[in-house]
């Protein structure tokens, strides 16, 4: 069965929030490419700074790290960068950083959170701690966002309001994803380039593919199970979709 395509058209604000600088570039910054061409704001919210992610000392990688992510957002259109300062390497999902990602919903009022993936094991080997940190606080961290009596100090003593983004995304596989995004031609080109903006990260990696044969390579894959030629695939949660309770009094 071919994927259908995400409902972009009622997208106004998508916030991406990953653990590191360089997360967004693994395929899921040829869609925003797209969608910020077509007038879809998007924002960026990094928890860690990247600082354990190269052999130079921390406060120089951070720096460098953060300026190669500046310059991959400018490629996808993104002018909405917040970076936390959380600490590379250990990141811990517990209530601070729920508390900071719900901030940061409050604040750019998304109608999509673009999150990551919390499974320990993927296709491609254990996913690294801090992504699965990252993931799940962000996923709890949209409920904390639309209760007002979850962190109240932020409503009485920051002035931001309850907010319930509809719709939560995860990059997918063809085998778990739900949807599709058609990154065809300059959104794949864009994607292709924004990872190529880490250049120093990168060259601290000898082992790493260069990005203009890993990311059409995945992009043709996820383009064959939406039937495109090129495509970023996700696992989409309409959150305001009503529960899926049995009708029959039975249940799986």
């Amino acid at each position: 069965m071919t994927l259908a395509a995400l409902p972009e058209e009622s997208f106004q604000r998508v916030l991406c929030v990953v653990a590191h600088p360089d997360d967004m570039e693994y395929g899921s910054s040829a869609a925003v490419a797209r969608w910020t061409a077509r007038g879809i704001e998007v924002g960026y919210l990094l928890l860690t700074r990247g600082e354990a992610g190269m052999p130079n000392p921390p406060e120089e990688t951070a720096r460098l790290r953060l300026a190669e992510q500046q310059a991959a957002c400018d490629v996808v259109g993104v002018t909405h960068l917040t970076v936390l300062e959380h600490p590379d390497g250990v990141l811990v999902c517990g209530l601070e950083l729920r508390r900071d990602i719900c901030r940061e919903i409050r604040r750019f009022k998304p109608d999509v959170v673009l999150g990551v993936g919390y499974d320990v094991e993927t296709p491609f080997g254990f996913d690294q701690a801090d992504h699965r940190a990252a993931g799940l606080a962000t996923l709890d961290a949209i409920r904390d966002a639309g209760n007002r009596w979850v962190f109240p100090e932020q409503i009485d003593d920051e002035h931001l309001e309850p907010h319930s983004p509809r719709w939560y995304l995860v990059p997918g596989l063809a085998g778990a994803a739900t949807h599709g995004v058609d990154v065809t031609g300059e959104p794949l080109s864009k994607g292709v380039a924004s990872l190529e903006a880490h250049a120093a990260y990168l060259a601290a990696l000898p082992w790493h593919p260069a990005p203009a044969d890993i990311i059409p390579m995945f992009a043709a894959m996820g383009g064959k199970a939406m039937g495109v030629e090129h495509a970023v695939l996700f696992r989409a949660h309409d959150l305001q979709a009503p529960p899926a309770f049995p009708t029959d009094g039975t249940q799986d």
